[in-house]
C-alpha cells in the first residue's frame, strides 16, 4: 500500500521542518509527500526545502495564497496513492504512525478510513482514543477528529467524496469527514501510544475562529445541506441533529472564549448550550467553568502566542 501525505503550509516556518522530518523518519517506507506552500510570507518554503533534503519521495508545490482547502486539493491532485493522510504543517507523526494505520486499514477492508490516537502538546492532556464504526450520526453533531493527521483515507473513498470545499474558512475538514462517513464506516487503530502530536498554538487559526460562534454557521449549513447527508438521514431526524449540532457549537465557542480569557462573552454560549442539550457531564463541566482556572481541564487558559514549547517526540 502506497501512502500519500499532503502537508498544507502557510506561515509555519518554525514548525514545518519537524512535520516533514517526522514523515522522513517513518518506519513505513512506501510513501510520497507533497508540501503545498500556500503563499507563505515567511521562510516556510525555504524551511520545507531544507527539511526535504533531496528525498525523491518528497516534493514542494508553491501557490498563491488560496486557503487550506485549495492547498489540500492541490496535494490530492499532485500525487495519487492507495491511501492519503493530511498532516498539518505544525504537527508531527510518531515514527510508527503510517505502519500502524496501514496495517489497520488492511485489516478493515470495508472501512473508508482508519483513525489513530493523538495527543495535544504542550498542554500535556492525555492521549485521545479514535472513534470507529458508522460515525455519521455522531459526526453530524460534532467533529470527532482533531484534524486529518491521524486519518488514513482509502483512495476510492477520497475520489468518491470529492474535494475539500474552498468556500469554507472554518470546519472544512469536518464537512469533508461527514461526506466520508456517508460512504461507509471508519476503523480505529488502538495503538498504545499517540500516532499524531498536535501543536497547541494560541494564535492558530482554529483556536481563534472557534471562539467566534458565527464561524460555525457556514460549515453547519454545508453539512446539513449536503446531498449525501440528506439522502441518508430523514428530514425530521436531520432537524433534531442540527439542533444538537448548534448546541455543541455554542459550547465550543463558549469554552474557547473562556480559554482566551473572555469569560463574560463566553458564559452566555455555555448556558445556551446546556439549556438546549442538558446532560450530567455538561452540567458538571459548567460548574467547573466557574472555578479558578487550573493548568489542566477543558477551560484552562491558553499560553500567550509565541510561548509554545517546540516539542520533540
Amino acid at each position: 500500500m502506497q501512502i500519500a501525505i499532503v502537508i498544507p503550509a502557510w506561515n509555519v516556518a518554525p514548525f514545518i521542518g519537524q512535520a516533514i522530518r517526522s514523515v522522513l523518519a517513518q518506519s513505513y517506507k512506501d510513501w510520497v509527500l507533497t508540501v503545498i506552500d500556500d503563499g507563505s510570507t515567511d521562510a516556510t518554503a525555504a524551511a520545507a526545502l531544507d527539511a526535504i533534503a533531496g528525498d525523491p519521495r518528497a516534493q514542494m508545490i508553491r501557490q498563491a495564497n488560496a486557503g487550506v482547502s485549495t492547498a489540500r486539493n492541490a496535494g490530492m491532485n499532485a500525487r495519487r496513492a492507495d491511501a492519503t493522510l493530511f498532516l498539518d504543517g505544525d504537527d508531527w507523526l510518531a515514527p510508527g504512525a503510517l505502519a500502524a494505520l496501514a496495517a489497520e486499514l488492511e485489516r478493515a477492508p470495508d472501512a473508508v478510513a482508519v483513525s489513530g490516537p493523538w495527543q495535544r502538546l504542550p498542554s500535556g492532556d492525555g492521549m485521545r482514543a479514535p472513534p470507529s464504526g458508522d460515525l455519521l450520526p455522531h459526526l453530524l453533531v460534532r467533529n470527532l477528529f482533531v484534524n486529518g493527521g491521524h486519518l488514513l483515507i482509502r483512495r476510492w473513498a477520497l475520489e468518491a467524496a470529492g474535494r475539500f470545499d474552498p468556500g469554507l474558512r472554518f470546519g472544512e475538514d469536518w464537512e469533508y469527514w461527514v461526506r466520508l462517513a456517508c460512504l461507509g464506516p471508519f476503523a480505529a487503530c488502538r495503538a498504545p501510544e499517540p500516532l499524531l502530536f498536535v501543536r497547541e498554538r494560541a494564535d492558530g487559526a482554529y483556536l481563534s475562529m472557534a471562539a467566534r460562534r458565527a464561524s460555525f454557521t457556514p460549515c453547519l449549513d454545508a453539512i446539513f445541506g449536503g446531498a449525501l447527508v440528506r439522502s441518508r438521514i430523514p428530514a425530521a431526524a436531520l432537524a433534531l441533529l442540527r439542533a444538537r449540532a448548534d448546541a455543541e457549537s455554542d459550547w465550543i465557542a463558549g469554552r474557547e472564549l473562556l480559554r482566551h480569557g473572555r469569560v463574560r462573552e463566553g458564559w452566555p454560549y455555555l448556558l445556551r448550550s446546556v439549556h438546549a442539550a442538558p446532560g450530567a457531564r455538561r452540567l458538571a463541566l459548567l460548574a467547573m467553568a466557574g472555578l479558578p482556572f487550573t493548568r489542566r481541564g477543558p477551560f484552562r487558559r491558553y499560553r500567550a502566542p509565541g510561548l509554545e514549547t517546540i516539542c520533540n517526540k
